[in-house]
């Protein structure tokens, strides 16, 4: 587990494996479907029409991983009908396949994008999207089967529920099981609203069912749904019952999800201890995606916790491994994309912008009654920000034109105790032990103006002096806000760039010197003209 490691694992490669070539495949995926099924899983004709409609000209395919192969036929298929249009294929998507591409869309100048496969359906910024599900095959008599070996009771209260890829079968399935007495068994069709009651699905034959009315309902799922899909459903429904079509199996994952839930409380707890929290980046393509990761930055604020944005695209745990000062992580992403379920390799924790929000709450509110989410859709930290904007307000300085939380050095409470001593001790609720760095941004930090009377008012907002060696129990500071990084990178990097080596001449070692400047052809070294470059 994340929490087990006790230092970053090894990035490097084996000395031994310098001058060896990687193992290559003689085998390429190539596309089976006939040219009738190809048209019929893709959709052609209705994308035909909905592109000649729209009257786009610059059109991107954006395919997963596993549908690649198809992509050179599919683009044929519709350019030969889609005159004068170009196409382009999108085939390494820059975060989660299920989010629509705009970052890559964009770089073709793309007007439109025709998104296949499992789709998240959220909203997107700026390009208008097609959505193609690629719809694949059911075997309707054997889940009826496996659908009354679990239901033996007629008068069960079940939801049918499906993978976008198998929605077309819902409709038949239900009509099958009423007939055979079921009388309670409702479907659900395709809506694009993830943060409904079921996300993105609504039931067409019952909208008088509300949130307490769900919870006496079963839900029976088509497809094995992403753990993300199953922890957003778990609180809802009274139990979870998936059905494979592979395989024709039913599995119960109710208590094997009850179980994750358990586990990511855990990860909550751990980001409620942390002090330095960085915000992944991983998707710029969902509505209010950047005013998410404003909020979440006021809300760590708020929390005293200091936040660093970082942008790495996909998430593997050698990217964040190289961040060693942050404490955990918080992914801003799409409710589908946005958990990382195996994070057994992450040396940090990895939570949702849900569970950042519980871990942010103080202990005696922090109540967790198993309802989950993966996404930005229901973030709520309005609370945070104004109780940020309230902190700006009263004690914040402006500080090179950034507002800045000060605590002064002569200011202290009436029992005479100063700084983040003040505060209320704060324990991990894991260990039991004393954390002393939860809160970094409340630890004392000199004011700009007291900064100012020590240069006697000549003190250059445009500081040279990019970091400020503080004296030794000080968290280092940058322009005169407290900077936990600056501090990690003083007092515990082994290595902190260039003449960092010779600690004995660090003062000669770190001047600065003007070298040559212009266009590097034509001159001279020393006065010996063979040294002309």
């Amino acid at each position: 587990m994340a929490a087990d490691l006790s230092a970053p694992p090894v990035l490097s490669t084996p000395d031994d494996h310098f001058l060896q070539n990687p193992a290559t495949t003689d085998t390429e995926a190539k596309s089976i479907l006939s040219d009738d099924a190809l048209r019929s899983v893709y959709e052609i004709p209705r994308t035909v029409s909905e592109l000649r409609a729209g009257g786009w000209k610059r059109i991107a395919l954006q395919f997963p991983d596993d549908m690649l192969p198809d992509a050179p036929r599919v683009s044929g298929a519709l350019g030969a009908e889609v005159t004068g249009a170009k196409l382009f294929v999108l085939a390494d998507t820059s975060y989660s396949a299920c989010c629509v591409d705009e970052v890559a869309a964009e770089h073709a100048d793309a007007e439109v994008v025709v998104h296949y496969g499992r789709a998240c359906l959220s909203p997107t910024s700026r390009l208008p999207v097609i959505y193609v599900y690629t719809s694949r095959g059911l075997d309707l008599g054997s889940a009826v089967e496996r659908f009354e070996s679990e239901f033996a009771d007629k008068q069960a209260k079940v939801i049918i529920m499906a993978d976008l890829m198998y929605q077309q079968h819902v409709q038949g399935l239900v009509a099958e099981l009423q007939g055979k007495g079921y009388a309670d068994v409702l479907m659900t069709e395709v809506v694009r609203d993830p943060a409904g009651l079921i996300p993105n699905r609504r039931i067409p034959d019952a909208p008088e069912v509300d949130e307490e009315a769900l919870k006496d309902y079963s839900l029976f799922h088509i497809s094995d749904p992403p753990s993300s899909v199953l922890l957003a459903l778990h609180s809802r429904f009274a139990s979870l019952h998936v059905l494979s079509p592979d395989t024709s199996s039913v599995d119960n994952p109710t208590m094997r999800t009850a179980g994750l839930l358990r586990r990511r409380f855990a990860r909550v707890l751990s980001l409620a201890s942390a002090g330095v929290v960085g915000i992944l980046v991983n998707t710029l393509s969902v509505a209010n995606s950047l005013a998410s990761v404003d909020k979440l930055r006021r809300a760590c604020d708020a929390a005293g916790k200091k936040s660093y944005t970082v942008v790495v695209g996909r998430l593997n745990p050698a990217k964040l491994a190289n961040f060693a000062e942050v404490e955990g992580w918080v992914v801003v992403g799409c409710w589908e994309g946005g958990l990382i379920a195996e994070d057994e390799g992450y040396w940090r924790p990895v939570v949702t912008p849900f569970e950042m929000q519980v871990a942010l709450m103080g202990e005696e509110e922090r109540v967790w009654g198993g309802e989950w989410w993966g996404g930005i859709e229901k973030l709520k930290l309005e609370d945070g920000t104004k109780k940020a904007e309230e902190t700006e307000g009263k004690g914040d300085k402006e500080l090179n034109g950034r507002h800045i939380e000060v605590r002064e050095d002569d200011d202290a409470d009436d029992d005479g105790v100063e700084g983040d001593e003040s505060l209320p001790p704060e324990f991990d609720l894991r260990t039991g032990k004393l954390v002393s760095h939860s809160r970094p941004m409340h630890l004392t930090v000199r004011s700009a103006r007291q900064a100012d009377k020590e240069s006697g008012g000549q003190s250059d907002k445009s500081s040279e002096a990019l970091i400020k060696r503080s004296a030794p129990g000080e968290l280092a500071s940058i322009n005169g806000v407290a900077s936990p990084g600056a501090e990690f990178l003083r007092s515990q990097r082994t290595w902190q760039g260039l003449g960092s080596d010779f600690a004995e001449n660090q003062e000669t070692s770190t001047a600065v010197e003007e070298g040559r400047s212009g266009i590097a052809r034509g001159y001279h070294v020393g006065d010996d003209d063979e040294n002309r470059h």
